[in-house]
């Protein structure tokens, strides 16, 4: 297979996915990724998109995205 190059940055659609898929996961009962004491889980209203949120800007996320690309003939 030849190598394709890409960024590393994701695209809005990719960040949505992940930070969805990621705020399911803690609604459901999965513990979090980053230390969070009470105060800050006040401040983010417990809400598990919030959450998520920060652990995605914290780069702390357990999710990748893995690009698949078409066949080149």
């Amino acid at each position: 297979m030849e190598n394709v190059k890409t960024t590393l940055d994701m695209t809005k659609y990719e960040k949505a996915r992940v930070i969805g898929s990621r705020a399911l996961q803690i609604s459901m009962g999965a513990p979090f990724t980053v230390k969070l004491d009470a105060a800050q889980l006040k401040e983010l209203r417990y809400s598990p998109v919030e959450i998520a949120k920060l652990e995605f800007e914290k780069d702390a996320l357990p999710i990748t995205v893995r690009r698949v690309f078409p066949k080149a003939e």
